[in-house]
C-alpha cells in the first residue's frame, strides 16, 4: 500500500459536520485516503439529532472484514457505535487486524441525543480500551468510563492515568469543557504527561469537534507520525476549523474542514 489509508468505523451524519462524513473530510484534508464503515444511521442536522438506528450488527462486522481485506489500511478509529451488540461485533475483527486504534467513545450527540446506551460502556471497557492505542474522551465521556467528577486540571491529569489503567496505551483527555479561559487536553502516552492547549474560540459552530480531532490523529498516525506529534497537529488544526467554521446551518453548526493547521491556513 503505497498511499496512505484511514478507516473510519462510525455513525452517518447526514448533515456532514460529524460523524463518518466528517472523519472523510479529515482524512482527505490530511492527505490520506479515508475508508468507511457504517455503524448507525441517524436523522439530524444543525439543529440537533431527531433518530438514531443501529445496524445490524453482523452486517457492520462484514463492512469491517471487507475492507481490512482489500485495500487495507494503516490506521482506524471508532467513532458511535450504536449498541453493545455491535461493539462486540467489531471489536474482534479489529484486533486481529493489529492496526493501531483511536477510540473516540462517543456517548451523545451535542444536543444530548444517546449514542451510546449507559449499559453497553462495560462491553466499551472490557472489548475495545484494551486493543486501543489512543482513547479521546472529553469530560463527560472521562467521568462516564470512571465514574467520578473531573473538576478542573488536576483533577484531569489524574483522569488521563486512571483512564490508561482501564487498557489503552495512551489517553488524551480533551479539556474543552473545563471552566478555564484555555482549552487545555491532557496527554498520558503511557510514561509522561503532556498538556496542549489553546485558547477558547467563542462559537456554536463545534458540531463535530471531537470527530474531526481523533480523525486527524488517525490519519496522522497512518502516515507513520509520532503520537505526540500527531495530537500537536490536529488539535492545531481543529482550533483553526472552529475558528474560520463556515457558519452552516441555524444551530450548531460544522467546522471548517478545509482549515490549516496555522494562522495562514498551511
Amino acid at each position: 500500500m503505497p498511499f496512505p489509508i484511514a478507516l473510519t468505523v462510525a455513525g452517518s451524519d447526514p448533515s456532514g459536520g460529524a460523524g463518518l462524513q466528517a472523519d472523510l473530510k479529515t482524512f482527505h484534508r490530511f492527505g490520506v485516503y479515508g475508508m468507511g464503515v457504517v455503524t448507525v444511521l441517524t436523522v439530524q442536522n444543525t439543529l440537533g439529532v431527531r433518530e438514531v438506528v443501529p445496524l445490524e450488527p453482523a452486517l457492520v462486522a462484514r463492512q469491517l472484514e471487507a475492507v481490512l481485506h482489500d485495500p487495507g489500511a494503516h490506521a482506524l478509529k471508532t467513532g458511535a457505535l450504536g449498541e453493545a451488540a455491535i461493539l462486540e461485533a467489531v471489536a474482534p475483527v479489529i484486533a486481529r487486524s493489529a492496526l493501531p486504534l483511536v477510540i473516540d467513545p462517543v456517548l451523545s450527540s451535542k444536543s444530548g441525543q444517546e449514542l451510546l446506551p449507559s449499559h453497553a460502556l462495560e462491553a466499551l471497557k472490557s472489548c475495545l480500551l484494551p486493543i486501543a492505542a489512543l482513547l479521546t474522551p472529553n469530560l463527560l465521556e472521562a467521568q462516564a468510563l470512571l465514574g467520578q467528577p473531573i473538576r478542573d486540571l488536576a483533577d484531569a491529569r489524574e483522569a488521563a492515568r486512571l483512564l490508561a489503567s482501564l487498557g489503552p496505551r495512551a489517553v488524551l483527555l480533551k479539556g474543552g469543557h473545563l471552566s478555564a479561559e484555555e482549552a487545555t487536553d491532557v496527554l498520558w502516552d503511557g510514561h509522561a504527561l503532556h498538556l496542549f492547549t489553546a485558547r477558547k474560540i467563542p462559537s456554536v459552530h463545534t458540531h463535530g469537534t471531537g470527530c474531526t480531532l481523533s480523525a486527524a490523529i488517525t490519519a496522522l498516525l497512518a502516515k507513520g507520525i509520532p503520537l505526540h506529534e500527531a495530537v500537536a497537529r490536529a488539535k492545531r488544526f481543529v482550533t483553526r476549523a472552529i475558528e474560520t467554521a463556515p457558519g452552516i446551518g441555524r444551530g450548531i453548526g460544522p467546522l471548517n474542514h478545509w482549515a490549516g493547521e496555522d494562522a495562514d491556513g498551511r
